[in-house]
């Protein structure tokens, strides 16, 4: 089956724009793509919506869920490929990473670059790969999309542990901290890791999620007074993009943070820190300007990407608000965001 959401991979030139168009009806992508039927049967075509990725919120994702948790459960369907738009595209991959329990089979995201009109589309092998892998064994939210700037292989990635790395290159997602669950060629697949394999289970949905939660960046400089703001408007979590390890400014800076970390936190805003870095993970026991935030409260996420975080803290949220059981759960690693090492 296929749930097409919008994005580039959905869209072509209009002229008289100077732009792209969403594509009006599925058959128009698979006219310029026929390719996908001598890899697989298209039985369901599924439109929840049509739109950029950067208009889409949790509802979206939630609408993708919940349609496929029908899909999954339906016995003639063997997987799922989602066509999306690519710039925020791994925070749906973590979203549905999180909301779809018990998985089955395969549930594959992918993209273009490159609208489906141009001549160096990215769509064709994309689309082409995505049906190898909605047909295989790997039972996993995955995303699939060019191993590299030339057509010839692509990767299949899991959904918590991939990034948008480049703006407009073919290969633009790259897995982080972790390794591609296979290389995929338009005739074969070959395993590069270990992951769950499809099963007769029933898949469920889970897809309550707390909005009031917040993604920020650390800057030099940059006054706390800013936490003020999500206090004020009852945000219930954040995630702090900080310093390599995981530092702010502390006690011995102009605008230190210790004291307003401590102070938010006092008065139930949950604070967890993530690193800016793309690789590596954060640890604050190593300098003692890191202990010093540790000591107020905040919750470190090791290696956990910035978007996964936010989406995990927004999926655990909504379940508690116990500062412990936040933690606990944020700790706990229910879809693969956390890794026990890092790979290259």
């Amino acid at each position: 089956a296929m749930i097409i959401t919008g994005g580039t991979i959905a869209a072509r030139l209009n002229p008289k724009k100077g732009g792209v168009d969403w594509l009006t009806s599925p058959e128009d992508l698979f006219r310029f793509y026929p390719e996908i039927f001598e890899r697989v049967n298209v039985a369901r075509v599924e439109i929840p919506f049509m739109k950029a990725s950067e208009d889409m919120d949790f509802r979206d994702w939630q609408k993708i869920a919940r349609t496929a948790e029908k899909l999954l459960n339906d016995q003639n369907i063997k997987g799922i490929i989602i066509t999306h738009g690519t710039d925020f595209l791994h925070y749906t991959a973590a979203a549905l990473s999180f909301f779809l329990k018990d998985l089955n089979k395969p549930v594959v995201l992918t993209y273009s670059q490159r609208s489906i009109d141009r001549a160096s589309s990215d769509a064709n092998l994309n689309l082409q790969c995505s049906a190898l892998a909605a047909i295989s064994d790997i039972a996993e939210v995955m995303l699939v999309g060019h191993a590299t700037t030339n057509d010839d292989f692509c990767y299949a990635m899991p959904g918590t542990k991939v990034r948008k790395l480049h703006s407009s290159r073919r290969d633009a997602f790259k897995v982080v901290n972790g390794k591609p669950l296979a290389k995929i060629y338009p005739d074969r697949i070959e395993k590069i890791s270990e992951y769950k394999t499809r099963n007769k289970k029933k898949v469920k949905v889970d897809v309550k999620f707390e909005e009031k939660v917040a993604l920020i960046k650390f800057y030099p400089g940059q006054d706390p007074s800013i936490l003020d703001y999500y206090l004020k408007n009852k945000y219930k979590g954040i995630v702090i993009e900080m310093g390599a390890l995981g530092h702010v400014a502390t006690m011995r800076a102009r605008h230190g943070w210790t004291r307003k970390l401590k102070e938010v936190q006092q008065k139930g805003l949950i604070v967890c820190a993530v690193t800016q870095c793309i690789f590596g993970r954060t640890d604050p026991l190593v300098y003692s300007n890191g202990r010093e935030i540790l000591s107020t409260g905040v919750i470190y996420l090791e290696d956990m990407l910035a978007e996964t975080a936010f989406v995990k803290l927004g999926y655990v949220l909504a379940k508690t608000k116990n500062r412990e059981e936040v933690k606990r759960l944020m700790l706990t690693n229910m879809a693969g965001e956390l890794s026990d090492r890092l790979e290259e």
